[in-house]
């Protein structure tokens, strides 16, 4: 696959302040890339660098082959959906969308029919006389997307587009966005701190924190095989459990530092008597009877949705156990847990790189 955007060893700095370090990446032609992480880890600053609203210190990008550390936004070929929308209230949804061409000398007959293709993909078609003010929340992310759509860019940048939609016009809107990159064969970059977005949306992953990218791939990628603690933890809901152990004289079995010391097995070979964290997806984790169980852990409190069941352990680290079912224990009870040991991860303690 071609790359349609190159970032080469930038960086990016603020006064002192280093924003970007070292940022190596690749982006295919159309592919859908999420850019995640925790507030300040620099993914939006990375995208306004992409789209030359922010200017790189060192290092180069490039989209479709052309160097652009120096060409103005106008000049990139992209488009930018933002949170905010950013729609014209004084104008109708028709006139929203024909702005752009009508300013790069389009005539306005044209215009109007390149607007009224793109509101049938977006399905805008019945709004196109509407005012912003007159619409949805979610109709009006649809105009944004439509705006961006009918410039027919070089890729589509979106800096956390449903941030400010209620939950469930979130998993409506994720789905749509993605429907449309699909139909559209678009090179798309998506900016946002929810995982869940991330993982749901992407073909590839990526993972920023202080400025460095942590790990970029596919999404189940990372979910099987985080590079570090800070991966493991960061992706997946709940979060990942993190129990210090010491690894056992045979190399093959954890002594847990919790749950009255007991060992569980393990399945690769590590250093004997090495300190390290056990990682334990809450959804890998089983209740079975006491005869099975590997070790045990009081229940602080349980909370039921209808298909699932989240239990939390009072213990030091806590626990968190999900059931993809109803479960009726009481608070206080020591609940039998097991966990295949394929599904455990370990960590240097001191690093909290995977071993």
């Amino acid at each position: 696959m071609t790359a349609q955007i190159e970032f080469n060893a930038v960086e990016k700095y603020y006064g002192r302040y280093h924003a970007l370090k070292n940022i190596n990446l690749s982006i295919e032609k159309g592919s859908f890339v999420a850019l995640v992480g925790p507030s300040g880890c620099g993914k939006s600053t990375l995208l306004r660098t992409l789209a030359g609203l922010e200017k790189i210190s060192s290092g180069e990008v490039n989209i479709a082959g052309q160097r652009m550390n120096d060409a103005p936004p106008r000049k990139r070929d992209i488009a930018m959906v933002f949170q905010s929308y950013a729609l014209y209230p004084h104008m109708t949804v028709e006139e929203n969308l024909t702005y752009s061409l009508r300013t790069h000398g389009m005539k306005k007959k044209d215009a109007q029919a390149k607007a009224r293709e793109v509101a049938e993909t977006t399905g805008l078609s019945q709004l196109l006389a509407r005012y912003p003010r007159e619409l949805s929340g979610g109709q009006r992310q649809r105009v944004a997307m439509s705006r961006a759509i009918i410039r027919d860019p070089k890729a589509f940048l979106f800096d956390e587009p449903l941030s400010n939609l209620d939950a469930a016009l979130r998993v409506h809107m994720r789905k749509e966005i993605r429907t449309l990159h699909d139909r559209l064969n678009a090179t798309s970059v998506y900016v946002t701190h929810d995982q869940i977005e991330a993982m749901t949306m992407a073909d590839r992953v990526v993972l920023m924190r202080a400025g460095i990218i942590e790990q970029e791939g596919a999404p189940l990628e990372l979910y099987d095989r985080p590079v570090n603690r800070f991966v493991a933890g960061f992706i997946g809901s709940p979060a990942m459990n993190f129990i210090p152990a010491v690894v056992g004289e045979d190399g093959h079995s954890l002594k847990l530092e919790i749950a009255d010391g007991k060992t569980i097995p393990y399945e690769g070979k590590l250093e004997p008597g090495k300190p390290v964290e056990v990682g334990m997806r809450p959804e890998h984790l089983t209740l079975v009877s006491d005869a099975e169980a590997q070790f045990h852990l009081p229940l602080r409190i349980s909370e039921e949705t209808g298909a699932t069941t989240y239990l939390f352990t009072d213990s030091e680290p806590e626990v968190a156990v999900v059931i993809n079912d109803r479960a009726t224990i009481a608070n206080g009870t020591l609940m039998p847990l097991r966990i295949d040991p394929a599904r455990l991860h370990i960590f240097d303690r001191e690093t909290g790189a995977r071993l």
